[in-house]
């Protein structure tokens, strides 16, 4: 396990002192920032690869022709 030190401004003093308010220890509340954050952009990374797919548009004609050969061999 890693230790990291970092150094908090006054802002980051008031919300860890507000997120620690409850049962939750500082390092339980970095850890969770941590994951948000790298979470958050994964979600990110993945959105705008979704939208640079939606966005073309030979590959929007090639999954239509996907889904219309598909629907051909669909079971009655």
């Amino acid at each position: 396990m890693t230790v990291i030190t970092f150094r908090a401004d006054d802002e980051v003093d008031r919300a860890l002192a507000d997120l620690t308010a409850g049962e939750r220890d500082r390092s339980q509340v970095i850890r969770d920032a941590i994951l948000l954050a790298w979470r958050t952009r994964h979600e990110e990374e993945l959105r705008a690869e979704a939208e640079a797919i939606a966005a073309d548009a030979d590959d929007r004609a090639e999954a239509r022709s996907v889904l219309a050969d598909m629907e051909s061999l669909r079971a009655w």
